[in-house]
């Protein structure tokens, strides 16, 4: 019994100090990132990211948006020469009886 006591207090403790630890050492890597997110050079690369997304985002849907709308139309077209989109094999219902 006393050595499990023991064990339990020197859990708790071992838990306490690596708290402690881990937090001081969570706030230096934090201030670290800190210190690097907000650098000239890399708010310089953010600057430049923001406005390639910026000109190029619109272009890159108008893109999508023509693939999509093309697939679409081939599906519809293919559909069609199979003799419609409700045309499954299932029957009328949707069931396999008619």
């Amino acid at each position: 019994m006393r050595g499990r006591i023991l064990f339990v207090i020197g859990l708790g403790a071992g838990y306490v100090l690596g708290a402690k630890a881990g937090r001081q050492r969570y706030e230096q890597i934090a201030s670290a990132a800190d210190k690097v997110w907000n650098s000239q050079s890399v708010a310089k690369q953010r600057h430049e990211v923001q406005h390639f997304v910026e000109t190029k985002a619109p272009k890159l849907v108008e893109a999508a948006t023509d693939a999509a709308g093309g697939a679409i139309d081939k599906v519809t077209r293919r559909g069609a020469r199979r003799g419609g989109a409700g045309s499954n094999g299932a029957g009328s219902n949707g069931t396999g009886s008619a």
